[in-house]
């Protein structure tokens, strides 16, 4: 790109930031700490491509200033864990949709091609579930009691065992995200095949309600965050491969660095869903609108707090430098 260019597209993000940084007393932390982060990344752009440039030493300069007011301001929270939570990350997370978009996508295109292949094909089910959790189901059935297998174990024991090996597989999720994204694509083919080939077994055997409304209390937070992993692992995946004005090394520290953040995000949520299939799901005696009501408030959680909660706060962080704007049109820098 043409350095006239380059400064034709941004420049009104540097006289944003700049306005902000002279309104010191009425700073947004967070959005000091966003704004940073693309103008450093400008620089670097510009100290690979337009070196020695006005425009070098106008984002040197910028970035300068910038950093002495982060470090002179920068203040510890009392509660780090619940600043994170609340802002540090949706702020983040909303830069994610698309990777989130395609874990998603993916997932879902492999439970249809489980429930397809188990349609299909007979002995799928049993090749996928095993031998021996099949023959226990339908001896469960036989019994009339379907869902017997989320009663076999003690409360605490299941709830431990479930949240740990949840977490084990988001890990997973994340981590095979090294190879270039493709592994984390594998889990969620993995995972959405085992889930739609298990849904129409149930479906095969009269059950698909008596499952669904069972499964589903721990299942919507429980597969929404191995989703949540599998978007985290193509964030780092996508580090290696979109590096974007950054040297690769540091695009891909980034995407590590990201994908860790939304990594532990997952985590109080597979607390409660590993809470829910220790402590609730083996009630199967509760009424349907009970069964309902959990799965709604919980699809009404994820929803709320990965998709809608971010987009509210990139727009109030956007409205807070529309409304601190104040440069005139004359005063931009020019090429």
């Amino acid at each position: 790109m043409r350095e006239a260019a380059f400064v034709k597209q941004n420049k009104d993000k540097w006289l944003e930031f700049e306005n902000i940084l002279s309104n010191k007393t009425q700073i947004d932390p967070d959005l000091l700490s966003d704004l940073y982060i693309e103008v450093t990344d400008h620089l670097s752009y510009a100290k690979t491509f337009y070196a020695n440039s006005n425009t070098e030493r106008y984002l040197n300069q910028l970035a300068s200033n910038a950093h002495q007011l982060i470090y002179k301001t920068k203040k510890e929270p009392k509660n780090r864990l619940i600043s994170f939570f609340k802002t540090e990350f949706p702020s983040m997370f909303y830069q994610h949709h698309r990777e989130l978009l395609i874990a998603f996508l993916t997932f879902t295109l492999f439970v249809m091609v489980g429930a397809f292949s188990a349609a299909s094909e007979d002995d799928f089910v049993r090749s996928f579930l095993g031998d021996g959790y099949v023959n226990m189901t339908i001896e469960n059935i036989e019994k009339g009691d379907p869902m017997a297998v989320y009663k076999q174990q003690g409360e605490f024991n299941m709830f431990l065992g479930i949240t740990l090996n949840n977490i084990k597989v988001a890990l997973m999720a994340f981590g095979y995200g090294i190879l270039l994204g493709i592994g984390t694509l594998y889990i969620m083919m993995q995972n959405g095949i085992m889930l739609g080939s298990f849904q129409y077994f149930f479906y095969e055997q009269g059950l698909l309600w008596e499952s669904a409304r069972t499964i589903w209390i721990h299942g919507t937070i429980e597969i929404s965050m191995i989703i949540i992993a599998g978007c985290a692992g193509l964030v780092m995946g996508n580090g290696m491969l979109f590096t974007g004005t950054l040297p690769r090394l540091e695009a891909f520290k980034r995407g590590v660095i990201n994908g860790l953040k939304i990594l532990m995000s997952t985590i109080p949520f597979f607390i409660i869903a590993g809470f829910l299939e220790g402590f609730v799901t083996r009630h199967t005696e509760m009424p349907d609108w009970l069964a309902i009501l959990i799965i709604a408030s919980s699809l009404a959680l994820i929803l709320f707090y990965y998709v809608i909660y971010p987009i509210q706060l990139r727009r109030k962080l956007k409205q807070n430098i529309i409304s601190k704007n104040t440069i005139e049109l004359n005063d931009k820098p020019t090429d």
